[in-house]
Order: C-alpha cells, then structure tokens, then sequence
C-alpha cells in the first residue's frame, strides 16, 4: 500500500518538472558568470514586480537575462549593463533604485506612514485617557453600596 502511494505521489509530481527552467550559458572566465549572476539578482522581473530576473520564469525575464548575457559576453561593465537596462525601462527595473526627485517617496514614505501611524496612536490614547470622567458622588456611594454587601 506504501509503495502505491509513493508511485501515485510520484506520478503527480511529475509535471511539475516540465515548469522548470533550464538555462545553459557559457562564459568565457569566472568574472563574466560572477556578473551575470550578480545582474540577474539585482536586476527585478517586470512582470512579476517581487522576483529578480533570475527567479522570474516570465518571457519577458527570459529575454532580459538573455539581453544581460549577450552583453556580459560583449565586454560590457556592470554600469553600462545597468545604465542601459534603466534607459530602457525605468529605475522601477532596479530593486535597490537610486535616491533621487522621482523616488524620494519610496524611500521616505515607509517612515512618514510610519510617523504618522505613532502620532495617531499617541493622540487616540492621550484623548482616551483624558476623556474619562471622574466618578460622581452618587456613583461612588452606590459602589461603596455594592461593596458593602
């Protein structure tokens, strides 16, 4: 019965395998494949916006790595890579985009919400704590009343 099980677990399993990506390229030294490699992690899918060029199985991610390859292999440098990625698509194609006018609110929104979030919590409390009224006397005695007993 084990053994039925683990084939049909098997058998199910096995399409999946046809989902996986398999990219052969060849470098001429290490420092080429050390800069593709290091592209393909800094570089974001466009379609899939939370994975890198090199988790993305997306057409358009295929086409960039292949773009990324062909000008690794051409002499290209790090910066003449990235420079022409962004000119193409926009610092969006950076995961890591450089602080300027266009992105100061993607660097800084997270801390303002964040600001802003303290502040209203800070204001809600104090407002709360401040609101409540003091006991009258007749609420005091009607306690004292149910203590009593």
């Amino acid at each position: 019965m084990k053994k039925l099980n683990l084939l049909t677990l098997f058998l199910l399993l096995l399409p999946l395998s046809l989902f996986a990506r398999i990219e052969s390229h060849q470098f001429d030294n290490p420092d080429q494949e050390a800069l593709y490699l290091r592209l393909t992690k800094e570089l974001r899918c466009l379609v899939c916006q939370n994975q890198n060029l090199a988790d993305s199985n997306a057409d358009l991610a295929k086409d960039l790595r292949e773009k990324a390859y062909e000008m690794v292999k051409s002499g290209k440098s790090h910066d003449e890579i990235t420079d022409y990625m962004i000119a193409r698509y926009g610092d969006f194609v950076l995961y890591r985009p450089p602080v300027n006018t266009s992105t100061y609110l993607l660097w800084i929104g997270p801390f303002v919400f964040l600001l802003l979030a303290l502040f209203a919590l800070f204001y809600f409390i104090r407002r709360k704590s401040s609101s409540g009224d003091a006991p009258t006397a007749e609420q005091l005695k009607s306690a004292r009343k149910y203590l009593d007993n």
